[in-house]
């Protein structure tokens, strides 16, 4: 499956380094991932494809994190 490659791809990914518009970028191309990684997921119920959306949740997660930064007092 061509969505599997490129979640794997996006997985690998080093995420160092990256200035604030690369993080938006991933950001947003990881959600795209997950929700089309959904859909496939609902017809399949394949669990694999499960374990991927999480992997991909938790980088976005960070990715997010980041993003927002430190919060001021």
């Amino acid at each position: 499956m061509e969505l599997v490659e490129k979640a794997m791809e996006f997985e690998g990914r080093k995420m160092s380094n990256m200035s604030t518009s690369d993080r938006v970028a991933a950001s947003r191309e990881a959600k795209a991932l997950i929700l089309s990684i959904n859909e496939v997921y609902k017809e399949t119920k394949d669990n694999e494809l499960m374990d991927i959306m999480k992997l991909l949740t938790a980088k976005k997660r960070k990715i997010e994190k980041r993003l927002k930064g430190v919060p001021t007092v």
